[in-house]
């Protein structure tokens, strides 16, 4: 009955799917099945050949004499008794010491080996965890696409991987339903607003004499409407940046495009008596990427470093490459002003995420949007954006951006037409 049950339960578990923990134990268990059957025969082949020693050094002449001579037989059959028993109690204790000696250095050897075997073994069954979490770890939003796709049986890692290849999939569905919605409500909603402008413009138009108050309204409702019209088109940057797309990319000179943000923006830093320093890269800095796309990059750096400013202050923008970083192209813009929280300050790339209204001398707290796009566009770019309060008061934002081979003499610089 015991053999039976034995039978049907082996094969139940055969019937089983294999999993790894069954796979593990049954590895190990064989591991160890080998290494008691190697050491039982090690201390078994000493323990025999000690054994057959012994009885040859105990075994000596049998013949008692005549027998005539009893009481000398006797006599010499005592000493001999006493002399075989002396010889098996030294035979005995050769035979346990060699024994010892023996099964200690079959034990020494069997935990070499197992301790190697158990390291190739549990580094063949780990591997596949090794390549998932290598995988998951290379998996970001901008891949979002990339699965574990792990071949092999039905176990516990292939049920582990299956379950993150779905969890990928559904935040792959989650980002891009997330970025359609905020581009397709971009476009929708720029047709009322354009209708609503167009209204107001038409009323305050009219041949008759327009009210005062009419036209303190439509003022009041135009620069609202400017102001949700620039909320939409930082949204659809963002968007489109987010979703990698890079309208007319080529290789463009950044000191170019930073030229021509702080031109545009002569009037916003004579209001405010702000003092600016732009130094250029000696070698100068190309970057590959989108020219609509990196000049909104820059243009709301600029933006930022003159609304998050005191007046009478200064802006200090600078383009390297190297040493530390070679193949790198930064862009930092240094700024002065009060005091920040490094904590608050890390949390102005996220989408909505501005300063205190006390810490903006210009009164004007925006959208929260300037810097969400700039990492955003510098991520498209395979760049980065970092944030630093600085000790003395303002802000340092730092921009590092792959470099690219400069365009022959006679190119573009970069600088928006």
């Amino acid at each position: 009955m015991g053999l039976r049950r034995l039978t049907r339960l082996a094969t139940g578990l055969a019937l089983r799917r294999r999993t790894a923990r069954r796979r593990l134990t049954l590895l190990y268990v064989l591991m160890f099945l080998v290494s008691a059957v190697l050491l039982l025969a090690i201390t078994g082949t000493l323990a025999v050949r000690s054994s057959s020693h012994a009885v040859k050094s105990s075994s000596g002449p049998g013949r008692l004499g005549q027998p005539s001579a009893l009481a000398q037989a006797n006599a010499r059959i005592q000493q001999l008794q006493a002399q075989l028993a002396s010889a098996q109690s030294a035979a005995r204790a050769d035979v346990e010491h060699r024994l010892l000696i023996g099964s200690l250095i079959a034990l020494a050897v069997m935990i070499v080996v197992s301790v190697i075997l158990g390291l190739v073994v549990a580094g063949r069954v780990l591997r596949p965890l090794r390549e998932m979490t290598d995988t998951t770890r290379r998996i970001s939003a901008d891949n979002l696409n990339e699965r574990l796709a792990m071949p092999g049986p039905r176990d516990e890692l292939k049920d582990l991987a299956d379950t993150i290849d779905g969890l990928l999939e559904r935040l792959e569905g989650a980002f891009a339903a997330q970025r359609r919605f905020v581009a397709n409500a971009s476009h929708e909603l720029r047709t009322p607003l354009t209708t609503m402008r167009a209204s107001l413009d038409v009323a305050v138009a009219k041949p008759e004499p327009v009210p005062e108050q009419t036209l303190l309204l439509a003022t009041r409702l135009r620069a609202e409407l400017d102001q949700v019209d620039g909320l939409l088109d930082g949204l659809l940057v963002l968007a489109r940046a987010q979703h990698g797309v890079l309208p007319g990319r080529r290789t463009l000179a950044l000191d170019g495009i930073v030229s021509a943000a702080l031109a545009a923006r002569a009037g916003a830093i004579a209001a405010r008596h702000l003092v600016v320093r732009h130094d250029q890269a000696r070698s100068g800095a190309w970057v590959d990427g989108s020219q609509p796309l990196l000049s909104r990059m820059v243009a709301n750096v600029i933006d930022n470093a003159i609304s998050h400013n005191t007046d009478g202050g200064w802006i200090h923008v600078m383009t390297a490459t190297g040493p530390a970083k070679p193949t790198e192209v930064t862009l930092t813009v240094d700024t002065g002003g009060p005091l920040l929280d490094q904590a608050e300050v890390d949390q102005l790339a996220q989408p909505f995420r501005r300063l205190a209204p006390d810490r903006i001398s210009t009164g004007q707290a925006g959208a929260g949007l300037g810097l969400s796009i700039v990492a955003a566009i510098a991520a498209a770019h395979d760049g980065a954006l970092h944030l630093r309060a600085r000790p003395e008061g303002g802000l340092r934002v730092v921009i590092e951006l792959p470099q690219a081979q400069p365009v022959r003499a006679g190119a573009t610089a970069g600088a928006p037409t």
